[in-house]
């Protein structure tokens, strides 16, 4: 189990690396077109739909990564009123559950969005024309590896009510370097 958590686990670091690349992309196109605008009082005209393109990747593809890293809003309130570190695995599996259930129907969601488009050829109504099944497949991407980071998150806390090891908990305000 502690295998498939760490596969997991790298495969969200690596999707939170594209994420990354996917900003540092957009925000240098944004840069462009503003130097293009100032400077040559012209457009590159495809900077607002890939902007647009990038953000949804980033969004999605960023899911897992923060996940992973508890860096979702959090209601901790039933969390704290947990006595036992065990009580408290048994909730964050029980969260994770629901979790996966309701990423599970995005996931359903956003591939039939993405297939529909797909099958169907659809394009932007933009200059580029652009296969809007392309960009939009991430969605379907970055929903179905939040649903493996959420399995992963339900084996993780399996593993310490089986082991009986439980992590130290770090209070909220010092989560995620805050």
């Amino acid at each position: 189990m502690e295998k498939v958590t760490k596969i997991i686990d790298r495969i969200s670091d690596i999707f939170a690396l594209l994420a990354g690349l996917a900003m540092i992309i957009g925000v240098s196109l944004i840069l462009v077109e503003i130097v293009v605008r100032s400077l040559f009082d012209s457009t590159i005209y495809i900077t607002q739909e890939f902007t647009a393109y990038f953000l949804v990747a980033i969004t999605f593809f960023g899911l897992a990564y923060t996940l992973k890293e508890k860096g979702h809003i959090r209601l901790t309130f039933l969390f704290k009123l947990m006595k036992t570190p065990k009580q408290r695995a048994f909730l964050d599996i029980y969260a994770s559950i629901i979790g996966l259930i309701i990423f599970g129907i995005i996931t359903y969601a956003t591939w039939d969005l993405f297939l529909t488009n797909a099958l169907s050829g659809a394009r932007s109504m933009t200059i580029t024309k652009t296969y809007i099944a392309i960009p939009q497949f991430a969605m379907p991407l970055g929903s179905f590896l939040i649903c493996l980071q959420f399995i992963s998150e339900i084996l993780k806390s399996v593993i310490h009510v089986k082991t009986g090891e439980y992590p130290v908990e770090e209070p909220e305000t010092e989560a995620l370097g805050r």
